[in-house]
């Protein structure tokens, strides 16, 4: 999962970029996550994790119940938004580029309730240590389905909690 300028991958070690473990506490429990970082990892995103280094494709699988998605930075993630929104049950994180056309398609046309964050996050590496850089650009937590709404609206994480807009074209 790329990130932006400010904190990079170790090329050659990991790409891998751990959800700050304050999110889960605050939106869960999840029973699902489908893009979930490889095995070990130092805190469990959900009752269920689908692990590609498992062999484990959370594209090709089917979903259950309400699902984190913390999906890959860059195109490939969109295909992921848009499986969640036909799931129609969960919260996924990802950077708020509002203007791209993935997310004209895949979160204003299609989403119930948005969180853009104050601040930029912190994401972690696989061994349980935040990252020294922030991650780079604006992130925004994105709610399909009413229960995923409902558990924005209540949460205390700093930041913008938006539930109506209109999309003109």
């Amino acid at each position: 999962m790329g990130i932006g300028s400010h904190t990079r991958a170790y090329k050659g070690y990991s790409d891998v970029w751990l959800t700050p473990p304050e999110i889960i506490k605050e939106l869960g429990p999840f029973d699902l996550d489908p893009c979930a970082a490889p095995a070990p990892r130092p805190w469990d995103t959900a009752k269920v994790h689908y692990d590609i280094t498992q062999g484990q494709d959370g594209l090709a699988l089917p979903w259950f119940g309400f699902v984190w998605l913390n999906p890959p930075y860059g195109q490939e993630g969109w295909a992921w938004l848009d499986k969640l929104s036909r799931h129609g049950n969960g919260i996924a994180l990802m950077f708020a580029r509002t203007e791209t056309s993935g997310f004209v398609s895949e979160v204003w046309s299609k989403a119930d309730a948005l969180l853009f964050l104050f601040g930029r996050l912190y994401f972690y590496h696989p061994d349980g240590s935040r990252a020294r850089g922030n991650s780079g650009g604006p992130s925004v937590l994105i709610a399909y389905g009413e229960e995923a709404k409902e558990r924005l609206s209540r949460c205390r994480m700093d930041g913008a909690f938006v539930s109506q807009w209109e999309i003109r074209s």
